[in-house]
């Protein structure tokens, strides 16, 4: 970590440098991306055979058959973490799903667990509900000692603690229980720890799995699910939403260390707020706008943002019309009157309500959409509610996807989570500052890239995702991919390594590679060190670096040799990228009893 970051940036700002998704028809944040901005609905309407509830509930005329998926609930690669297969099945799907994203998050930011000498916080909302449903808990009366390691596995307290654990990691763990404001309180709690320096790293996020899965719900007249299944922000004739799954976690960092460590910036945290109703006039559960406007206005207040420089309001946006109408009046407040015009949208239309990780939804939208300058629409939204008096408020709904142009000259975005209890929370994003001139690569450079895999078929799957990303993104330059793959990857026993000087040489490699089939081999005992080679405390570096020289150390790393990569690019300017995480090969481990 860097001891001395630049001091120009405000010391109150967090960059989000990671992020990792799964949400109803994306098993990606590339992949939800691409469904929000072509404007496509993932809730699943379901066949009766679909669903695992009792019957009566299904031929009730009221229960609509409408779920957002996850279809990998029920699915886990212990393997990665060297957990078993019993301990795997012992776990709950949220402790699962959630592990895994930690990893991926971690790894999109371009960091390896192992190299890694710092504290890390790791801060996580599950739904406490799914561990009961999923089965009973263990019983140490009857099943004895071995009970106190599976409810470990079992609990949903322990979810960021066992993340902690099963990536090799230490700092601080904090399970949160806020409802449906679950995401956003552990990203508060996350911010106030990097600020306070408790934490030097911070992973937050949140894990939902409604069980049974999948399954549909039970209309009620004004209540929050739909009537139909569809869920329609700020229309005329919404009904409320549906029920999801999801698992989305962002990696955290001060913005002067990243901007130092030459960090890939998504997005930056401005500010938070959380607070909650108390005693209010609304009924239980539902927003009190005198309370979310003061927790919206908090946010800004915190970052130091004025609300005509927010150009996009993220919603919470059940798609009732009464609770549309509680957070438009409640946000309306807060921003005031102003002549500047604010995006609002919500992507519940998309994906349905995911619960504690619903907020994680929203932020991820928002981010991307700040990362891509582009609006996405806000889908179903056919027939704008009157109600909402829309020309009265600072608000027009995004009924279009659209460039984002800000009238005020920066992209800020506010996302609000409301879970029921009385829980208020909200996110201020600020685009990812402008990244400071760089000298241009130096072509023609002789450079070593790496891969590493448990076995031959997830090496297989890594060139062949590596080879896409490129071919797909023609700015990756390729100092900054030998980089993040040499020093932001975990090393596993099969390995796959290439000397190149081109963005084309490297591609080709790996074409050659997967059509040839593995041509690696498993991770020996360390070899003598050729001549060429010294070594350091962290492994072995080569006295040169032409291409004889990098094709040496090449062999010597794929034949088991452990080299030290920080060495390796010491004196470089290279920057951390976004690349494809660990191929996880998961496989369904379920289990009802104990």
């Amino acid at each position: 970590m860097t001891d001395n970051p630049e001091q120009d940036y405000d010391p109150g700002d967090v960059a989000v440098i990671g992020m990792s998704l799964r949400a109803p028809g994306a098993r990606t944040k590339e992949q939800f991306w691409d469904n929000l901005v072509h404007g496509r609905e993932s809730v699943s309407f379901l066949a009766k055979d679909d669903i695992h509830v009792d019957e009566t509930l299904i031929h009730s005329p009221f229960y609509v058959r409408a779920c957002g998926v996850l279809d990998t609930y029920d699915k886990f690669d212990p393997s990665v973490f060297g957990i078993s297969d019993r301990m795997a099945a012992a776990m709950t799907p949220e402790n699962r799903l959630f592990l895994e994203s930690a990893w991926e998050t971690l790894e999109d930011g371009g960091y390896d667990p192992d190299r890694l000498r710092a504290e890390i916080g790791m801060y996580g909302a599950n739904n406490p509900q799914t561990a009961a449903l999923y089965s009973s808990p263990p019983d140490r009366v009857s099943v004895g000692p071995e009970a106190i390691e599976a409810s470990l596995a079992w609990s949903p307290d322990t979810m960021t603690s066992n993340a902690l654990y099963y990536m090799g990691l230490i700092g601080e763990a904090v399970t949160v229980a806020a409802v449906c404001a679950g995401f956003h309180y552990a990203v508060h709690l996350a911010c106030q720890s990097l600020l306070l320096g408790q934490t030097d790293l911070a992973i937050a996020g949140g894990a939902m799995v409604r069980l049974p899965h999948p399954r549909g719900h039970l209309w009620e007249e004004n209540r929050i699910l739909s009537k139909d299944g569809h869920c329609r922000p700020f229309d005329a004739n919404g009904t409320g939403t549906a029920l999801s799954s999801g698992v989305v976690t962002v990696l955290l960092k001060p913005l002067g260390h990243a901007v130092a460590d030459r960090d890939h910036i998504y997005a930056v945290v401005k500010g938070s707020a959380v607070n909650n109703n108390g005693v209010s006039a609304m009924a239980y559960g539902l927003a009190q706008p005198e309370r979310l406007s003061a927790c919206i206005a908090n946010a800004m207040e915190v970052g130091g943002v004025t609300p005509d420089t927010v150009s996009m309001y993220e919603a919470n946006g059940l798609g009732l019309p009464m609770t549309d109408e509680l957070e438009v009046h409640a946000a309306t407040m807060a921003f005031g009157k102003q002549t500047a015009t604010t995006s609002i949208g919500g992507v519940k239309g998309n994906v349905g309500h995911g619960g504690v990780v619903s907020g994680g939804f929203g932020a991820i939208k928002a981010a991307l959409a700040l990362h891509h300058k582009t609006l996405p629409a806000t889908i179903n939204l056919t027939e704008v509610n009157q109600d909402l008096d829309f020309p009265s408020t600072p608000f027009v709904p995004q009924i279009e996807g659209a460039p984002w142009e800000p009238q005020a000259g920066i992209r800020r975005a506010g996302i609000t989570s409301i879970g029921g209890g009385g829980y208020n929370a909200h996110l201020l994003l600020e685009e990812a500052p402008t990244a400071a001139g760089r000298a241009p690569e130096d072509e023609g450079r002789p450079r070593l890239a790496t891969l590493s895999a448990l076995d031959d078929d997830a090496l297989a799957r890594q060139r062949t995702r590596l080879k896409e990303r490129l071919e797909a993104d023609s700015d990756l330059r390729l100092d900054d991919v030998c980089f993040s793959l040499n020093l932001g990857r975990k090393v596993m026993a099969r390995r796959w390594a290439a000397v190149v000087r081109s963005r084309a040489e490297l591609i080709a490699a790996l074409s050659d590679d997967a059509a040839r089939g593995p041509a690696t081999t498993t991770a020996a005992a360390p070899q003598t060190d050729p001549g060429s080679f010294s070594r350091t405390d962290n492994g072995i570096v080569p006295s040169g670096q032409d291409e004889r020289a990098l094709a040496e150390l090449a062999a010597a790393w794929v034949t088991g040799q452990q080299v030290d990569f920080d060495a390796l690019h010491r004196g470089q300017a290279s920057h951390r990228v976004p690349l494809p995480t660990y191929p996880f090969q998961p496989r369904r481990f379920w289990r009802t009893d104990w």
